[in-house]
């Protein structure tokens, strides 16, 4: 295997950490901004770094800039739009009573990413894939149990409650999100870096034009107290823009199931804050979840 080929293990880890760092930094924008406006910096303030990215990878590598086509503009925005939605159902998820088990269910995400990157790009899942596939599913609900007493049963029987419905929904369009960058990336037919760069400025040109648009319409101070706050902003769409090219150049280069199984490190980055810094005292459950999801990370970057 080239060196090329191993580059999105760390590239993989690098996205889990700084999306680690932007959530932080949005949690502290949604006081003053609310939760859409908060998401707009993400994308608005992004912009500039990801438009800086794909100029710096052009002029290092000497590669041109590729040629959009229809399925490239097919691909992305399914990406862009799906991760706008998941984020809106998300958000609806929260709302609910027992939003508890509607998060535990959008964790199937990776299971279904797998899906649909073997329906949709032909991604293939091995049986090492498949067993890592598994281990960092579990790994992450016996983290978030719905019912910390009940962690699986909770989760068997509540399959039909709406919270559930909408955990799952969430998780499917977090899952078309990363099909549809994987797609556009790879419809460009050009280098992995290129690719990546060219897909991540388009996506979040998109993202931006619709969520700022949606949000002129709808509460036009939103937009003026972003702009307010552009001191706070920067450091957040600088890491969301981090973050994302590091996500959309490791899924260029390597299937989706295996980059977001091996993002799952950020659960490992969070655990290990909140033991530092916090002192918070991790339960059984939570240790054997910690083991499963480290080994199904181990599998997919090694084994697969």
């Amino acid at each position: 295997m080239t060196p090329a080929e191993w580059l999105w293990i760390p590239v993989t880890v690098w996205a889990a950490f700084a999306q680690t760092l932007r959530n932080a930094a949005q949690r502290r924008l949604i006081e003053t901004l609310g939760t859409l406006g908060a998401t707009l910096v993400r994308f608005l303030y992004g912009l500039p770094f990801a438009a800086l990215w794909l100029a710096v990878v052009h002029g290092a590598s000497g590669d041109g800039l590729p040629a959009p086509n229809a399925a490239f503009a097919a691909w992305v925005s399914l990406g862009a739009v799906s991760q706008m939605v998941a984020t809106a159902l998300l958000l609806q998820v929260m709302a609910e009573r027992n939003f508890a088990l509607g998060v535990a269910y959008s964790k199937t995400e990776i299971v279904q990413v797998a899906i649909f990157g073997l329906a949709f790009l032909g991604d293939p899942i091995t049986a090492a894939a498949a067993f890592a596939i598994a281990c960092g599913t579990v790994g992450v609900l016996l983290l978030a149990p719905a019912d910390r007493a009940r962690p699986i049963r909770s989760l068997v029987a509540g399959w039909a409650a709406r919270p559930a419905r909408l955990g799952l929904a969430c998780g499917a369009c977090f899952a078309l999100s990363a099909v549809g960058v994987r797609g556009a990336a790879l419809a460009l037919g050009a280098p992995f870096l290129i690719a990546a760069a060219y897909t991540l400025l388009a996506a979040q040109l998109l993202q931006t034009l619709l969520l700022g648009g949606w949000l002129a319409w709808r509460d036009a101070a939103v937009i003026a107290r972003v702009f307010r706050a552009w001191r706070a902003s920067l450091f957040a769409g600088f890491m969301g823009a981090a973050a994302s090219a590091g996500w959309f150049t490791a899924m260029a280069i390597e299937p989706v199931a295996h980059v977001r199984t091996l993002g799952l490190v950020e659960l490992l980055f969070s655990a290990a804050v909140s033991r530092r810094y916090f002192r918070e005292r991790m339960t059984g459950l939570e240790i054997a979840g910690v083991v499963l999801l480290m080994l199904g990370v181990v599998i997919v970057s090694l084994l697969r």
